[in-house]
C-alpha cells in the first residue's frame, strides 16, 4: 500500500480577496471621475467651455487694450444667439461651441437688442463693467469686467 505523505496545504486563489476588490472598484470610480465629467451636458466638454470662456476674456482685453491705445470707447459686441462676438471696428467675428449657452449682464444702454449686446471700455482703461455667462448645464464660467478698473477675471 502507498502512504501520502501529509504536506502543508498550498493555498489555492479560488477568487479575489476582498482587498483586491476595492483596491480595483477605487481605481474605476478614480477613471470615472476624471472621464464623466467631459461627456456631461449635452456634450459640451468643460474644455471646451473653459477654451470659450478664455476666448471670450481675451476679446475683452482687446477691446481694453483699443481704448487705452488709440484714446477713444471701444466695445465688445456680443451676439447671443449666434454665440459670436467681435471687438468694436475689427472685421473679424469669433465663433463660439454652438451648443454652449451665453448670458451677458450689461448696462441698459448698451443693450442693442435683446439678442445682441456690448461691454464698453473707455480711454482711461475703465468699463461700464458687466458679465458674460458661458454655460452648459450646471457647469458655468463667469467673465467678469470690474467697472472701475477694465480688469477682466474669469470665475468658476
Amino acid at each position: 500500500m502507498m502512504r501520502l505523505r501529509n504536506h502543508a496545504p498550498l493555498r489555492s486563489s479560488r477568487g479575489f480577496t476582498l482587498l483586491e476588490m476595492l483596491v480595483v472598484l477605487m481605481l474605476m470610480a478614480i477613471v470615472a471621475g476624471m472621464v464623466l465629467p467631459v461627456f456631461r451636458g449635452g456634450g459640451v466638454s468643460t474644455l471646451e467651455l473653459r477654451a470659450a470662456a478664455r476666448e471670450l476674456a481675451a476679446g475683452l482685453r482687446t477691446a481694453r487694450s483699443e481704448a487705452v491705445t488709440q484714446r477713444r470707447e471701444t466695445f465688445l459686441v456680443v451676439d447671443l444667439e449666434g454665440r459670436r462676438f467681435k471687438v468694436d471696428q475689427s472685421s473679424q467675428e469669433h465663433n463660439l461651441p454652438s451648443r454652449i449657452e451665453l448670458k451677458l449682464f450689461t448696462a441698459q444702454n448698451d443693450l442693442v437688442s435683446e439678442k445682441v449686446g456690448a461691454i464698453r471700455f473707455f480711454p482711461d482703461g475703465g468699463s461700464n463693467g458687466g458679465r458674460i455667462t458661458v454655460a452648459s448645464g450646471d457647469r458655468k464660467y463667469d467673465v467678469d469686467v470690474d467697472w472701475l478698473t477694465g480688469r477682466i477675471a474669469i470665475l468658476e
